[in-house]
């Protein structure tokens, strides 16, 4: 579904992406981890073209994506939960909603979709009227998912979902990722709790100062020594 090739970042003088090259199949979920400043979210930004890339190649659903604009990649339904949540605070969460489905003409499948994001989110149900901002950190991270969710995604790239979050709320925020996986999502994650990402995840990407360290399935990944020392805590 998603294929990148030999793909190379500069932010000026600094070199963030050195050769990184991962491939995401349909209806998994794969998990890109590492130290925080590895380059995961510059990953995330460069496939999304927020940040250009330098050299390389983005192919999603084998069209060649890398020039593209932003906006036309919304519209091909690859959709990205920036980390940060970045929610609009002056808008009410029902507006947030909205706006996730912004590009989208098909009225009665958009209100069915609200229907079940609500259905996922019982919490941003009772807070449909209330104003973005004023929402916990736990409600903001749920209300940047559904708003993604909005946009109907064949793919969705989730930049560190559970940063800042409490241990519980951490839980709750994996079990729907699980969920929208199990509804026909294919899902991106970059994740710095290492432990949680690989144990949803079917495949992970270890990267390193720019570049794929490692790789393999994620139940490896989570046995290896040298990942469990360096990220699992082990």
């Amino acid at each position: 579904m998603l294929k990148i090739t030999d793909l190379h970042v500069h932010y000026g003088g600094i070199h963030a992406l050195k050769g990184v090259s991962l491939s995401v199949e349909e209806g998994q979920i794969v998990s890109l981890i590492g130290a925080n400043g590895a380059g995961k979210s510059t990953c995330l930004n460069t496939i999304s073209s927020l940040v250009p890339a330098s050299s390389g190649q983005i192919i999603f659903m084998e069209n060649d994506i890398t020039k593209s604009a932003p906006h036309s990649i919304v519209k091909s339904r690859l959709i990205q939960v920036p980390e940060g949540r970045k929610v609009f605070p002056q808008m009410s969460v029902a507006e947030n909603l909205e706006m996730g489905a912004y590009v989208r003409t098909d009225k009665r499948e958009v209100k069915a979709d609200r229907e079940r994001v609500l259905n996922m989110f019982p919490r941003l149900r009772e807070r449909e009227r209330q104003l973005a901002g004023t929402l916990s950190g736990g409600e903001q991270q749920m209300l940047a998912i559904a708003r993604g969710i909005m946009a109907k995604p064949r793919i969705l790239l989730l930049d560190e979902p559970s940063m800042g979050l409490a241990p519980i709320l951490v839980q709750e925020i994996f079990s729907i990722i699980r969920e929208i996986n199990a509804q026909g999502t294919t899902i991106l994650l970059v994740e710095q709790n290492a432990h949680m990402a690989l144990s949803i995840a079917n495949y992970g990407y270890v990267l390193e100062t720019g570049r794929v360290v490692l790789e393999g399935p994620a139940t490896e990944l989570a046995a290896n020594d040298e990942i469990r020392s360096a990220y699992l805590g082990a």
